[in-house]
Parts: structure tokens; C-alpha cells; sequence
């Protein structure tokens, strides 16, 4: 028997189990029940009637108590066999979660709004934010960014796009080689899983900071791609140093990380179509990586106080 609500009873108690067994016990005792063994009660005579008249009509015949058990009114007999066990009904699948907490699909980063003047704009070396460091090949952008990262009063996390590109390793379309469908394919599966880290970090109360040569000359593959994973709140930065310190940077490199130097001086080139593009800009060209950091901290607070309309 179930309740309306739909969840099982619970088995029905044993003789001396439970606070109340003893109401069971009481209720299936064999032999007749209390009331049935005092018989019919006497009928009075009528008024008026002379109790020496003559014997009163009996009164109309009881019918015969049940000899065996009687069942409790509002409880069915306790069948012989042994008492059936509500059968487990599974609930409802744990809903997904990633890390301990759960992530919304496709909850993008939402835009910071613009502070009033007369509050004071949050310090972002203890704000939780998504930053998104653009440069060319030896601008610094891996070395600033982990050192930012390393020294903030909150949690921060170093997500670079050149790192997660490398994970491939068995048919890694290496874009010296030539930028090919293959590389771009494995260049768009790499940025995408780096907005989702950065997502899963800002879900959990971790900041992030990516860094990627992003194109300008590109806005719906370069930022676009960016903003559309990981949400309009990436604040993005550009790390543009002159030539000459890029291309010394670059000689200082191995493995395929370096690059040739007219393939260093083509990407530079490249990026200088930021300037007027309204993102905030750092010539890091005379800073050191600590330097620039704090440059970095300076622009942020900026940006936070009056968000980029990229």
C-alpha cells in the first residue's frame, strides 16, 4: 500500500518491536473479543408495565461474535507468509557537476558593470576576473602572466592557448609547418577548451588569466572566438613591445616556441593594427616582468572601473 504522495509505507511492526507493539499485540490475540463475551444486555420493562406480568420478549438476537482473531478496523490481517519489503524506488540522476560546483553550459562571464562615481572600484589584485593577455611571439606574455598569477591575494590560474595546443602530441599540426586545416582546426578545439577552464576557474572562485597571439586583423576567429567562450566580462590586454625587443626575446627561445625572424617581424606587424582599437595597451619595452605587472594591475583597475566596449 502506498501514500497518495506516492512514497512506500514502512513494514508494519512485529509483536514486541517498536514504542508501539504493544497496539498490534492487542489487536491480534486469538479467542473472542472483550465485548462479545458479556452477552446481550437486560431490556427494562416498558413503563407502566408490571415487572411480575410475565417473562419479557428477549431481545433481538446478536449475531455470534467471530472465534478466531478480529482485525484491527482500520488494519488488514498480518498475512502468514513472511511480510513483503517496500521495493527501493531509484530517485532522479545526480545532476552533472564539474569540480564542487555545478557549471551552468554556455554561462559566459557577464560584463562588469561601470561603478558610480562615488564608489570606490575594486581592487583587482583581490577581485576575482578573467584577463586575456594579447602579444606577439616574444612579447612576454607567458612570463608576465605567470607572474601575475603567482602573486595574487586570490586564487589564479595561467591558462596558456600554446600549452593546451601542445597537449596534442601523435599528429600535432605544428603551424611552423604551415597553417593548414589542421591547425586551425586544432587552434579553434584548444581556445575552446581554454574558455571553458576559464569558466570552470571563475565558478569556482578562481581567477584566470589566458594569453594568446590574437590577431586584430581577425576579430570573429581572434576576440571574437575568445568573447564568445568565455563571455563579455574578459578583460583583454595587449603586450606590445617594439621590434627590436622581440625579435632579441625570440633568439632566446628553443624548440618550436621560436620562430624565424621574418615570421617574427610579420606578426608584429600585425599587431600593430591595435593601436586605435580601444583596448588598453602596455609597451613593455623597458619594463622587466615585475614591472609590467604592475603596469598590468594599473590598467585593470581602469578597465574595471570603466569596461572596454570590444
Amino acid at each position: 500500500m502506498q501514500h497518495a504522495v506516492g512514497s512506500p509505507l514502512p513494514p508494519p511492526h512485529q509483536p514486541g518491536q517498536g514504542p508501539h507493539a504493544g497496539w498490534a499485540t492487542a489487536a491480534h490475540q486469538p479467542g473472542p473479543h472483550p465485548a462479545a463475551s458479556q452477552g446481550p444486555a437486560p431490556v427494562p420493562p416498558p413503563p407502566g408495565f408490571p415487572a411480575s406480568a410475565g417473562p419479557v420478549p428477549p431481545a433481538p438476537q446478536q449475531p455470534p461474535a467471530p472465534s478466531g482473531p478480529v482485525p484491527h478496523p482500520q488494519q488488514s490481517p498480518v498475512p502468514s507468509g513472511p511480510v513483503p519489503q517496500p521495493q527501493h524506488r531509484p530517485g532522479p540522476a545526480a545532476a552533472d557537476t564539474t569540480g564542487h560546483v555545478p557549471l551552468p553550459p554556455g554561462a559566459p562571464v557577464g560584463a562588469p558593470a561601470a561603478p558610480p562615481a562615488a564608489v570606490t572600484v575594486a581592487d583587482p589584485a583581490a577581485t576575482p576576473l578573467a584577463v586575456l593577455l594579447i602579444g606577439p611571439a616574444g612579447a612576454g606574455k607567458t612570463s608576465v602572466a605567470k607572474y601575475w598569477a603567482d602573486r595574487r591575494r586570490v586564487p589564479t590560474a595561467h591558462i596558456s592557448l600554446d600549452d593546451v595546443r601542445e597537449w596534442v602530441r601523435s599528429g600535432f599540426a605544428d603551424p611552423q609547418s604551415g597553417w593548414n586545416d589542421h591547425s586551425e582546426a586544432q587552434y579553434r578545439l584548444a581556445r575552446r577548451t581554454c574558455g571553458f577552464a576559464a569558466r570552470n576557474f571563475l565558478a569556482n572562485g578562481i581567477s584566470c588569466i589566458l594569453d594568446d597571439a590574437v590577431f586584430p586583423d581577425r576579430p570573429v576567429v581572434g576576440l571574437g572566438g575568445w568573447k564568445r567562450h568565455v563571455g563579455p566580462g574578459l578583460l583583454p590586454v595587449v603586450l606590445l613591445p617594439g621590434l627590436d625587443v622581440v625579435l632579441e626575446r625570440n633568439a632566446e627561445r628553443t624548440g618550436n616556441r621560436r620562430l624565424t625572424d621574418e615570421e617574427v617581424a610579420r606578426i608584429h606587424g600585425r599587431m600593430a593594427g591595435w593601436y586605435g582599437s580601444g583596448l588598453p595597451i602596455i609597451d613593455n619595452s623597458q619594463l622587466d616582468v615585475p614591472g609590467t605587472a604592475r603596469v598590468l594591475d594599473e590598467v585593470l583597475a581602469r578597465a574595471m572601473a570603466s569596461p572596454p566596449n570590444w
